[in-house]
């Protein structure tokens, strides 16, 4: 089967997924703890959030905080916001039809009232909407978006653990999901063991480098083949990139001085997608910590992409990308 074509009439299909609209998804759903000023203060805190309302109410966006069931999730039965049998026909229908693969796309939430300490939450949802077929870089398939409403009984009342009380309704939370068919990768070229130069004389240039009143020292130095940071005068910190003023006591003296060319990878990403038309993916690209205590994105060469791991030593060398660029790159060892 082609991912770009689903092997089912699509008409026939969709009257089936549009038929769920308006079932429940999950019902009886209770917080696991009244809102309370702990929690308040711990999201605040972590989202720096210093506004003196807070924990008198709960931040508005704290709405869908107090629905999670944490690591252990919601217990079954009453009060455990069970999903439902119509959602779970539903993601069959679609898993039968091919679309097996599933990515969440966006969420929106509406506010009606803040939620205060003591207030019990309860919440359902329902299947709000699938989307006709569409067509993604992903594949192909439906989106399907579940309406979760919130509810709060008053601090004592109008609501029990259970999920049984009615409540006022708080807030909305629309969440978003595409369940699609994979497509069909394109066949990649079969990648070279290293990254070499490219002497190719129509293969498409690299991108050139920014060239500015504050890092042409760092660009001269390459080209006599050094590797150039730059230090503080008045507190003695190393950084890179160049920067016209210090990032630790914001002094505008500095000095230059080479680097000994040593380092280890600090951390990595394997370039995949999507494709530059000069580069032959997939590539290593990493975070290379300095012997100096400064750290570079650089290419890893003289070791295959996939051999590239945290904390391994590298040194510097210059490559020649063609006959106007050289850049400093760093070199691995293989075990």
């Amino acid at each position: 089967m082609t991912r770009d074509d689903l092997d089912v009439d699509p008409d026939e299909l969709y009257g089936r997924l549009k038929a769920y609209e308006g079932r429940t998804a999950a019902s009886g759903g209770a917080g696991r703890d009244p809102v309370n000023e702990p929690m308040i203060r711990h999201w605040c805190e972590a989202m720096g959030d210093t506004n003196p309302a807070y924990p008198a109410v709960a931040p508005p966006t704290m709405l869908q905080a107090w629905t999670m069931g944490g690591l252990a999730g919601h217990p079954g039965g009453p009060g455990g916001s069970a999903r439902s049998e119509a959602y779970d026909e539903l993601l069959a229908l679609l898993d039968d039809a091919g679309c097996t693969s599933v990515v969440a796309t966006d969420c929106e939430q509406e506010y009606l009232r803040p939620l205060r300490p003591g207030d019990l939450v309860t919440f359902d949802a329902v299947i709000e909407s699938v989307s006709p077929r569409k067509t993604t870089k992903l594949g192909t398939g439906y989106f399907v978006t579940t309406r979760m409403n919130v509810r709060a009984g008053d601090r004592g009342g109008g609501g029990d653990r259970d999920g049984n009380g009615g409540g006022e309704l708080v807030g909305t939370h629309r969440f978003r999901i595409l369940k699609y068919a994979p497509a069909r990768p394109k066949k990649a070229a079969k990648p070279e063991p290293t990254r070499k130069p490219e002497p190719a004389a129509d293969r498409p240039r690299r991108p050139r480098p920014v060239i500015n009143r504050d890092n042409a020292g760092f660009w001269e130095g390459v080209a006599r083949h050094q590797l150039l940071i730059q230090r503080c005068l008045d507190c003695a910190t190393p950084r890179f990139p160049w920067l016209p003023g210090c990032g630790a006591c914001g002094s505008q003296r500095w000095e230059a001085f080479e680097a000994s060319g040593a380092g280890t990878v600090f951390s990595y990403v394997v370039m995949h997608h999507p494709p530059f038309p000069a580069f032959d993916p997939p590539y290593a690209v990493a975070l290379v910590e300095l012997a100096e205590g400064v750290r570079m994105v650089s290419d890893i060469t003289g070791v295959p992409y996939d051999k590239v791991r945290i904390g391994m030593p590298v040194e510097l060398e210059f490559l020649r990308v063609d006959e106007e660029l050289e850049l400093p790159v760093f070199r691995g060892a293989q075990a």
